[in-house]
């Protein structure tokens, strides 16, 4: 059985291979199509348009193959198993006494092995090329302004706007910090300025946007910051070398893709930072991103219960048909699909709590799975 646990390993392998190449190849065709302007202004400064293709499709190739992965492994795990029953070479070793659980055998124990390799992926990988998955074709061009959502810090209650962001650079374009009533309006209501940069905590430097060509310079020239507690809220160049004569910092956890209404920080975020961002008193997360914490610890749970409940079609005696199987397979993934997405859709409208919505496709399938799996692995 060595051999022939080789032989469909390899077979899986290769199959894998060709999938993983084939679907990732459509969606950068597809995707690079729809933004080849945009591409190639940017790669005329940059390097030309196959560094650049390479560059932005290569983290984003990660992200898509998060999507997909358990749908690869299924249809993998079905193509190679329906290819081995196609030669009648399942027959033959059933014949010699063989059962089917162990024959499939190391077909179930790859397939479980890429969903953790998926898990790894999209808690890991992903969350580290977050910038760069931030943005899409169109904010590649450095004059390209996303419209900006005007928002409150939860903490501090500073109420940010701006002009537009370029998101890329992470900048707001003529941005004003208006001041909440009380000691932070010692030197007046609001803040402008001709551009604001966010800045990721560093050091003493709290997490916030430093503002370049304060049009309130001159009133902030020698004057301390102003805090809320012991906790600064606008930091003036006195207090801080590193600011020069025009600027001055805001402290706020409110970053640029709230501003700009983006979804991509939950979306590529791990369960940790996830975790951490309910944890931001700045920002007033939903019950999505609840949610979307649970989903993501039952996620491998799934993909592996995907792909029990898909074994089982191929190893019935109608499944010789490869268009058959495939056709099963297909009806199988969009009523799995759309079981999940409605659970979290009421999920993230409090129609469900945000823990029942994560687990009740679990729990609706594990059932299944196991009832149609036991009959045909014994």
């Amino acid at each position: 059985m060595l051999t022939i646990d080789r032989y469909l390993l390899r077979q899986f392998l290769w199959l894998f291979c060709i999938f993983v190449c084939s679907f990732t190849g459509l969606y950068i065709i597809a995707d690079s199509v729809n933004n080849f302007e945009e591409l190639s202004s940017f790669a005329e400064e940059n390097g030309g348009l196959l560094r650049v293709i390479l560059v932005y499709y290569g983290a984003r190739s990660l992200a898509f193959f998060d999507q997909v992965s358990a749908i690869l492994v299924l249809i993998t795990a079905l193509f190679t198993i329906a290819a081995f029953r196609r030669h009648n070479e399942m027959t033959a070793l059933m014949a010699a006494g063989i059962r089917k659980a162990r024959i499939v055998r190391p077909v179930i124990m790859v397939g479980i092995a890429f969903c953790l390799f998926a898990t790894i992926n999209r808690e890991f990988i992903i969350p580290s090329m977050i910038d760069k998955l931030s943005y899409n074709a169109q904010d590649l061009s450095a004059d390209h302004q996303r419209k900006v959502t005007p928002r409150y810090d939860n903490e501090t209650r500073v109420f940010i706007m701006a002009e537009g962001a370029i998101l890329r650079e992470k900048r707001l374009v003529r941005p004003t910090f208006h001041m909440p009533i009380g000691p932070l309006q010692r030197y007046g209501t609001q803040f402008s300025a001709a551009t604001a940069s966010h800045l990721p905590a560093d050091g003493q430097r709290p997490t916030g946007f430093l503002l370049d060509g304060v049009a309130e310079a001159d009133d902030l020239r020698g004057k301390p910051s102003l805090t809320i507690g012991d906790k600064p809220v606008v930091i003036t160049p006195r207090d801080a070398a590193w600011l020069e004569h025009d600027q001055c910092f805001v402290a706020t956890g409110v970053d640029i893709e709230r501003l700009t209404g983006g979804t991509h920080w939950r979306q590529y975020a791990s369960v940790f930072q996830l975790i951490g961002g309910l944890r931001n008193a700045s920002n007033d997360y939903g019950s999505d991103v609840r949610v979307e914490i649970h989903s993501r610890i039952v996620r491998p749970l799934l993909d592996v219960t995907l792909l029990f409940l898909g074994i089982p079609l191929v190893l019935t005696r109608e499944s010789r048909n490869m268009l058959l199987a495939v056709g099963n397979c297909v009806v199988l993934v969009a009523l799995f699909l759309v079981v999940v997405m409605a659970t979290e859709y009421l999920g993230s409208h409090l129609s469900l709590s945000p823990a029942l919505a994560a687990w009740c496709p679990l729990m609706i399938f594990v059932p299944i799975s196991a009832m149609t799996a036991q009959p045909l692995l014994e």
